[in-house]
């Protein structure tokens, strides 16, 4: 199983706009250079955050991008659903019943598994440490 490279790039972008100050937007222009991306590409993805309604778009000359909500109320499953979709990784090749399917079972699990972790992990508690890191160099 793999994210995509843009699941990569959201989280990076949600936790830099969550060490921003409130109130404080980031130009597109900004966020892709902070990460050596096309604005052009960056964009897509922050289109598709906007619309889960994890980040806002600020129009104008000193617009740019903010978190919309609480960070702490942001978990990473949130940004993934966003960028990558709710759907399901795995799906039996074979025509039977879900419950017939031992390896469905399996795969179900732990793919509940997986998101539980992911909705538990916030994007605040990413930046919290972040920031730490960075006062101990």
């Amino acid at each position: 199983m793999k994210y995509s490279k843009a699941t990569n790039y959201a989280l990076h972008t949600m936790v830099h706009l969550t060490m921003e100050p409130k109130g404080h937007t980031v130009s597109v222009d900004q966020l892709a250079c902070l990460q050596d991306l096309s604005p052009t590409y960056l964009s897509k993805i922050l289109t598709k955050l906007v619309k889960a309604g994890l980040i806002e778009s600020v129009p104008g000359a000193k617009g740019g991008y903010s978190i919309s909500r609480r960070a702490q109320d942001i978990s990473f499953l949130d940004v993934i659903e966003a960028v990558e979709g709710q759907s399901v990784l795995f799906n039996c090749a074979f025509d039977h019943e879900e419950s017939d399917c031992l390896i469905e079972r399996v795969m179900i699990e732990a793919e509940s598994n997986m998101k539980k972790e992911l909705a538990g992990r916030t994007i605040q508690s990413i930046a919290e440490q972040s920031q730490e890191i960075k006062k101990e160099k």
